[in-house]
């Protein structure tokens, strides 16, 4: 059964305003030194190089990169979330910046060594647009440089059906129906809507925005790998090359 239709707008910035660094007990949050090991080993990048972390959300990526000697610069469309982030990135004691961008909006062009999409931050959420997500991203990536982002696997989603989640099967969307505590515990009931995929149309979409496709592998939360496709993890992960 398919649930509401996706709104077309960044639903999850009011939620995130909501959540702030409640969002931090999170579960699939607690993972995020592994994928901060795999994604600095993954790309190589040097200290000062420019990283952009699309949907940084409270900064849980873009602070461990910054400590790591990256120049990152993290957007999101949660004015709250960028507030925990610019407030743990000074309490660590690293430079990051931080800004308000609608992430098919972003103005980057040819300007970082690596842009990153990681836990459905910004690609994965925007429905239809998901595609001018990553147009966005690769365009804010230099040539050589690298574009790393996670999708929700349609693989997994349709061999592990859950009672609080529907499939639209036409065009790739779940859709749940949730409860959000913030840090006081105020309740607020939500709707979600993520885009899921397969390793092919992840490919295709990296192709039809410009970028050469490296590897496609399964992932989930704090267990990043590079591991062949399969049905039995939550995530993929897309790595591709700006020529």
């Amino acid at each position: 059964m398919n649930g509401p239709a996706h709104p077309g707008t960044p639903y999850f910035s009011e939620l995130g305003d909501h959540l702030g660094a409640a969002y931090l007990r999170y579960s699939f949050t607690k993972g995020t030194p592994q994928e901060t090991r795999f994604l600095l080993d993954l790309l190589a990048l040097k200290p000062g190089d420019r990283v952009l972390d699309v949907g940084c959300g409270p900064g849980r990526h873009s602070v461990p990169l910054a400590e790591a000697g990256l120049a990152v610069t993290g957007v999101d469309v949660s004015q709250r979330f960028l507030d925990v982030a610019a407030q743990s990135a000074r309490d660590a004691g690293v430079p990051a910046a931080f800004f308000l961008v609608d992430a098919r909006q972003m103005p980057f062009d040819d300007e970082f060594d690596a842009v990153l999409s990681i836990c459905q931050g910004g690609f994965g959420l925007m429905g239809e647009d998901d595609s001018l997500v990553l147009k966005r991203m690769a365009e804010a990536t230099k040539p050589g440089g690298r574009v790393v982002l996670t999708a929700f696997s349609s693989y997994f989603e349709l061999t592990h059906p859950r009672p609080e989640a529907s499939f639209d099967a036409g065009k790739g969307i779940v859709h749940e129906r949730t409860t959000l505590k913030n840090e006081r515990g105020e309740e607020r009931e939500a709707d979600l809507w993520t885009g899921v995929y397969t390793p092919r149309e992840l490919k295709l979409l990296a192709l039809g925005v410009g970028l050469l496709p490296e590897a496609v592998w399964s992932v989930d939360p704090g267990d990043f790998a590079r591991r062949a496709p399969d049905t039995e993890h939550a995530e993929f992960m897309l790595l591709a090359t700006k020529p």
